[in-house]
C-alpha cells in the first residue's frame, strides 16, 4: 500500500469499495490501521492545544489588569475556545480571585457591543457575591443582575448573599499550581455518637423519595463528580425527639450503612446549616480528587438545590424559601465505618430532620469508586 502522497483520504474514497469488492480485505485492513494511527496522533495533538491554550488563559486571567482583561475577553469572544481549562464557570472563578473588582466591572460587565460573552458574565457575578462584593455598589454589576438573559440555571440564584454562605472556601490558584480541597472531617463540637453496641434490629421505614427529590439531594455531589452518592427520605409515623436521631440513622435500610455491625464506628455531630451548606459548597465547586468540580457559581447552584432537597422544599421554592425551611431543620454529619463509604480519600453522610420531626431526609456521598 504504498502511495507518494500519503493521501489516505483519497485511497479511503477512491479504493476501498474496489478492494473489497475483488475481495482484498487484507488491503482494507491495512488501510484501516493506517487511518486509526493518524487519528490517534491527531487526538493527541488536539489534547497538547489544549492543554497549551488552557495555560495561555489561565495566564491571561490570573494577569491583573484590564490590559490584560481587554486581550482575554476578545479571544474568548472571537474564538470560542474549548477544553475544561477554558471553560465559562472556570475561567470566571480564576477571574474573581485574581482581579480588581474595579476592572471587572469597567471590562468584563461594562458591555459596549453584542458579544458572545454572558455565560462568563453570569458565573462571574455570583463568584463575585459569593466573595461578598456588593453589587448594588457598582453600576455595571447593578445593571447585569437585573438585565440577566433568560433561560440560565444561575437566574435562580439572587445577586446577594445569603446568612447561609457564610462558611465559603475557595481554591487557591497560582499559574503552574492550584490547592484546595473539601473538609468532609467530623468536627469535635456537636457529637453526639450514640453508644455501643447498638441495636442489630432494623428499622422498619422504609425509602419513599421520588426520583425527582433522589436527583436534587444529589445535585451537590454529582457536579463535583465524586465516586457515588446516594439519597433517602423516610416518613415517621410520630414526631421524633433529636436526641433520639443518632441511633436511628444507622438503623435505616440504607447500602451507605449496610452491613455496619453493632460496634463499628458510626460517629455523628449535630452541625449548624451553614457549615453543611459549606461542605455541599465545597463538594460541588471544588469536586473530588479526580475532579474538579464546577466552579463556585454552579456550586454555589448545586449546594442550594442539595439543601433543597434535604429540607424538603418544594421543587418550585425559591433560594429565600430554601433557606427559611433549611433554618427550621435539624442537621447532622456522620461517618461510619460500613464497607459503602470505603473511608480512603472523602466521605460523609448528611441527615436532616424535618421541622415537624417526622421526615428524615439522607445523603451519603463517597469519593471512591
Amino acid at each position: 500500500m504504498e502511495d507518494a502522497k500519503d493521501d489516505l483520504g483519497s485511497l479511503t474514497w477512491g479504493q476501498a469499495e474496489q478492494r473489497a469488492a475483488q475481495g482484498d480485505v487484507d488491503y482494507l485492513r491495512k488501510l484501516a490501521t493506517r487511518l486509526a494511527d493518524r487519528h490517534a496522533a491527531a487526538v493527541e495533538q488536539v489534547r497538547d492545544y489544549e492543554y497549551q491554550l488552557a495555560h495561555v488563559v489561565r495566564v491571561l486571567a490570573l494577569t491583573p489588569g484590564q490590559s490584560s482583561l481587554v486581550q482575554l475577553l476578545q479571544l474568548l469572544d472571537e474564538k470560542r475556545p474549548v477544553g475544561s481549562g477554558v471553560q465559562s464557570q472556570f475561567v470566571a472563578s480564576l477571574l474573581a480571585e485574581h482581579q480588581r473588582v474595579a476592572d471587572l466591572a469597567a471590562t468584563v460587565f461594562n458591555r459596549r457591543k453584542r458579544d458572545r460573552l454572558d455565560d462568563l458574565r453570569s458565573c462571574l457575578l455570583h463568584e463575585l457575591v459569593l466573595r461578598g462584593v456588593d453589587v448594588e455598589a457598582s453600576w455595571p454589576l447593578r445593571f447585569w443582575s437585573l438585565a440577566r438573559p433568560g433561560g440560565r440555571p444561575l437566574n435562580w440564584l439572587p445577586a446577594h448573599r445569603s446568612g447561609l454562605e457564610t462558611h465559603v472556601r475557595f481554591p487557591s490558584r497560582k499559574l503552574r499550581s492550584s490547592a484546595g480541597g473539601v473538609s468532609t472531617g467530623l468536627p469535635t463540637e456537636g457529637r453526639v455518637d450514640p453508644p455501643t453496641p447498638r441495636t442489630t434490629e432494623p428499622s422498619a421505614l422504609r425509602d419513599i423519595a421520588t426520583l425527582g427529590v433522589h436527583e436534587t439531594i444529589v445535585a451537590a455531589v454529582e457536579a463535583g463528580g465524586w465516586g457515588d452518592c446516594g439519597a433517602w427520605v423516610f416518613t415517621l409515623d410520630e414526631a421524633i425527639t433529636i436526641d433520639r436521631v443518632p441511633a436511628l440513622l444507622p438503623t435505616l435500610p440504607m447500602s451507605c450503612v449496610e452491613g455496619l455491625g453493632p460496634s463499628d464506628r458510626f460517629e455523628v455531630a449535630t452541625r449548624p446549616v451553614e457549615e453543611i451548606w459549606g461542605l455541599l459548597f465545597e463538594t460541588a465547586s471544588m469536586g473530588g480528587m479526580y475532579s474538579s468540580g464546577a466552579q463556585g457559581a454552579y456550586g454555589r447552584l448545586w449546594a442550594w438545590k442539595s439543601i433543597a432537597g434535604l429540607s424538603g422544599s418544594p421543587m418550585d421554592a425559591s433560594m429565600d424559601e430554601v433557606e427559611r425551611r433549611a433554618r427550621k431543620c435539624t442537621w447532622f454529619h456522620f461517618e461510619a465505618d460500613a464497607e459503602w463509604f470505603h473511608n480512603e480519600i472523602y466521605d460523609y453522610g448528611i441527615a436532616a430532620l424535618s421541622p415537624d420531626r417526622r421526615r428524615i431526609a439522607v445523603l451519603a456521598a463517597t469519593d471512591t469508586d
